[in-house]
């Protein structure tokens, strides 16, 4: 399960990763200072997980680019499908 999607265009500059594994190991610093161990532990998990991510394994893909849509030839050579129909008379309705 990938919580963090290295090919999303908001992670292709730098300083916005660096600001993201900073901003999670800084608030682990905080809890830290502060005396909650337990919250430590998880800003530092989030901000492992971030730069393993963002940092360890970003290869990032460039953006696929799908061909404009060419009619199949099979189809210009078919009647049109609203042409109308004779009635029984032979005059079109």
């Amino acid at each position: 399960m990938k919580l963090i999607d290295p090919n999303h265009p908001a992670y292709r500059r730098l300083w916005v990763r660096i600001a993201i594994v900073a901003v999670c190991f800084g608030w682990a610093v905080v809890e830290l200072v502060t005396g909650d161990p337990f919250w430590a532990v998880l800003a530092g998990g989030a901000g492992a997980y971030s730069f393993y991510m963002l940092f360890w394994t970003f290869n990032p893909q460039p953006p696929a680019i799908e061909p404009p849509v060419q009619p199949d030839a099979e189809d210009e050579d078919e009647p049109a499908a609203t042409a109308e129909k004779p009635s029984k008379d032979g005059q079109a309705e």
